[in-house]
């Protein structure tokens, strides 16, 4: 397919898509059609002239509307002078791990071609974004929001708010994502420091949020930067927790939250102040220089700018996260995507299948820098494995070459992939000996995060775990020098990314794909390959038809 054409050239365009909707669209499931083109464009988020990747001509891109089971129909045309791919930071990809849009399940989109993706938000509820995975291109753009909204009949545990924001947080480098941030981690050398932090890809004072006085509104805060955790507030208003990565949660009320990176949260804040404007503010947390920006939270009947001091947030305190971290808990009454309370799935009473324990660490390998998952240092395959794994092309990966539990070698490269069974119950730990918060994050699924806590886990550590209440979310912190448990129901066959979502990390090697494995292979666990795959590598063809 083409951008631009001729009429019958759309139309054979329109007719190829509703080939690929009949495939996966069910009748009593709404779909929705989006074009998105991607391209570089100069932004000036730090007032410093820089290439970003846009989408339909905005940085950040558009956000993403949708209901619970809508089938998303989007079609992203390439643009840029090599290879793309968009995932989807939270979206589960029920049974379809081949719409993932990471380089182990989907073939990049070629420069100027297209790619269309049929998601399906099935089940699903809640705050999320999407964002480039390739060639670092998150650190220029190409990400924006995704909110999956319940659907009509399905109570909410809060009444329908009189707006509804994106906010989406980062760390931000004023230096060329390619030539300058791409080429030093290919170098073997680590990231420097950030230059800035941007709200809704804007620096200081630069985005705006226009409100009305004695009203609440709704505001999906996204952490979508490369290393930092952030602190977010607003002056002189309280936030209403409701909602966490498609959990509603108990609705606690914070001054500030802690939004680690590539976390998702929903707050409610009512306009209960005198007509002025006033801060929004992000902020770095855990690292000696604090980096700090504003936007401005604006009554539509103000007259008066902002005033007064920036309000000050935690800025090194782990013990203050830690325990808003416990805090977060999830509403057993309230109902999720479907009637059904979420406190229904007994969690805790299931028994645990399987262990599994994942330590980070970083070293040199050949003399470059370089992360690990249990001493192995991804390195991507030349063919997404889920293609080698459809089309079972041997030579690609091993499974099993990633270890359960933490051996003690010293770091080495490997194409990481741990096999699982389909309906298993497992429990992960997640440990880190270094001095750093780390952030990580599971495609396909959505957690119980059991506990955490500093040092080194044992099994004693379970006595501590909330087996009742628990947060359900894709991405977790881990503490300095600590450890966080999961529990996990493995529901979804497929071939799942399982990150560190510190990008440098992840680019580096921090990171394994976790193959969830029916022996039945039968299309009620998992659908056929699309018919519009992109095939690449070992794949180059291969039939997406089936036989």
């Amino acid at each position: 397919m083409v951008l631009k054409g001729s009429s019958s050239s759309l139309w054979q365009t329109l007719a190829v898509v509703l080939v690929l909707v009949s495939v996966y669209v069910r009748a009593e499931d709404p779909y929705r059609f989006f074009t998105w083109n991607v391209t570089y464009g100069d932004v000036f988020p730090l007032g410093v002239r820089q290439q970003g990747i846009l989408i339909n001509g905005q940085f950040p891109g558009p956000d993403l509307y949708s209901v619970t089971n809508d089938n998303l129909i989007i079609n992203v045309y390439n643009n840029l002078d090599e290879p793309f791919l968009l995932s989807w930071n939270g979206v589960q990809q029920r049974r379809n791990s081949f719409q993932d849009g990471v380089y182990g399940t989907t073939c990049p989109i070629p420069p100027g071609k297209n790619f269309t993706y049929i998601l399906q938000v099935k089940d699903q509820i809640g705050s999320f974004y999407y964002f480039p995975s390739l060639a670092f291109h998150k650190a220029a753009g190409g990400f924006g929001g995704i909110r999956i909204l319940s659907r009509p009949r399905i109570p909410v545990p809060f009444s329908d708010p009189a707006g509804d924001f994106t906010v989406l947080i980062g760390d931000w480098f004023k230096t060329d994502h390619r030539q300058k941030l791409k080429a030093r981690l290919d170098g073997g050398h680590k990231l420097p420091f950030p230059d800035g932090i941007l709200i809704n890809g804007r620096g200081p004072n630069g985005a705006f949020f226009t409100v009305e006085q004695g009203k609440t509104y709704r505001f999906r805060i996204s952490n979508v930067g490369l290393q930092n955790a952030l602190n977010f507030r607003i002056q002189g208003h309280k936030m209403k927790l409701v909602e966490v990565e498609g959990t509603h949660t108990v609705q606690t009320i914070y001054e500030s939250l802690d939004v680690h990176v590539g976390q998702s949260y929903s707050v409610l804040v009512t306009m209960d102040q005198a007509a002025q404007d006033f801060y929004v503010v992000a902020s770095t947390r855990f690292t000696d220089k604090i980096l700090t920006t504003t936007a401005t939270l604006h009554y539509s009947n103000s007259n008066k700018p902002v005033s007064g001091p920036i309000p000050g947030g935690p800025t090194t305190e782990i013990d203050w996260s830690l325990n808003q971290a416990r805090s977060i808990r999830t509403n057993l009454t309230a109902s999720g995507p479907r009637p059904n309370p979420q406190g229904s799935y007994h969690y805790g009473l299931i028994n645990i299948t399987r262990t599994i324990k994942l330590v980070s660490s970083a070293a040199q390998v050949n003399g470059k820098q370089r992360y690990a998952v249990n001493s192995v240092s991804f390195v991507p395959a030349d063919t997404p494995l889920k293609l080698a794994d459809y089309f079972k092309i041997g030579g690609v990966f091993r499974v099993g070459s990633i270890s359960d539990n933490p051996t003690g070698q010293q770091m080495y490269l490997d194409t990481s992939v741990m096999g699982a069974d389909f309906r298993a119950f497992v429990e992960i730990v997640f440990e880190n000996h270094e001095n750093i918060v780390q952030s990580w994050h599971i495609d396909g699924y959505a957690f119980w995060v059991v506990g955490m806590d500093g040092g080194l886990w044992t099994p004693d550590s379970r006595k501590e775990y909330n087996l009742r209440d628990a947060v359900s979310r894709s991405t977790t912190q881990v503490y300095p020098r600590s450890w966080t448990a999961i529990y996990m129901a493995l529901d979804n066959v497929g071939m799942w990314n399982v990150r560190s979502e510190f990008w440098a990390r992840q680019y580096l090697g921090q990171q394994f794909y976790l193959r969830v494995y029916s022996p039945v292979e039968s299309v009620r666990d998992e659908y056929l390959i699309p018919k519009n795959a992109l095939l690449c590598g070992r794949a180059l063809g291969k039939s997406t038809t089936p036989l």
